[in-house]
């Protein structure tokens, strides 16, 4: 992976990532919040179906500040530093703070329309009183969405399309590939795991609308010559 040659200080490689840095931060806090009342933080910022009496106007941005558990938030900021510094410095603040939360609205419009699709192939049943649609249905609105991985998938696929060839390496198992690689197999592996409903519990078609939107703004930014205008 390309070296940057950041200031080993560690305040003088957060100075030159603002956003980064205050992204990092406000994930961090929520998650202190969480620790002391997960019930509160869940059901007030965590992004509910928007007919469920627990959605509220702000949980589409929210959401992408809530995690699941120490894992989750780990994995997503360690992400978050890797990628994110990376492109903040290639492309500018400004910039970097556009993708990043474009990618988290695009994780999740693609989130609820499928969501949306399978509430209106419950509409039927629940009109026919059919117990086990009535039971989905309500699971469906109950069901948070919360995480900033949609969004982490964006600066990702970003990161990709600016340097295709550089090696990613993963930890478990320690294959080595290019970027481009990588995130093709990413994104196939939330299709069809999407697709198939398997890992019940990840919303597989989040992190495919980050990746996407991360792809097309980048693309877009490129192909009108504004990638490297700050």
């Amino acid at each position: 992976m390309t070296q940057y040659g950041f200031n080993s200080n560690i305040g003088g490689f957060f100075s030159r990532i603002p956003a980064t840095k205050n992204i990092l931060i406000v994930n961090v806090i929520f998650f202190i919040a969480c620790m002391v009342n997960e019930n509160f933080m869940v059901k007030t910022f965590s992004m509910f179906y928007p007919t469920s009496p627990l959605f509220r106007i702000w949980q589409p941005l929210t959401y992408m500040f809530m995690h699941g558990g120490f894992a989750h938030i780990f994995v997503n900021m360690w992400g978050l530093v890797m990628f994110g510094a990376a492109l903040e410095n290639a492309i500018g603040t400004r910039k970097f703070l556009i993708l990043y939360f474009l990618s988290g609205f695009g994780a999740l419009a693609l989130h609820t329309g499928i969501q949306f699709i399978e509430a209106a192939t419950l509409a039927g049943g629940i009109a026919s009183g059919e117990y086990s649609a009535q039971v989905s249905y309500l699971n469906l609105i109950r069901t948070p969405m919360l995480g900033a991985s949609g969004a982490i998938f964006g600066i990702q696929a970003a990161y990709a399309m600016l340097y295709p060839n550089n090696v990613w390496t993963l930890v478990f198992p320690p294959v080595s590939l290019k970027a481009k690689w990588f995130i093709i197999i990413f994104m196939a592996i939330e299709l069809v795991t999407g697709i198939t409903g398997t890992a019940s519990g990840v919303a597989h078609f989040a992190h495919l609308g980050g990746a996407l939107v991360g792809l097309l703004l980048t693309w877009y930014w490129r192909r009108t010559g504004k990638l490297w205008r700050y």
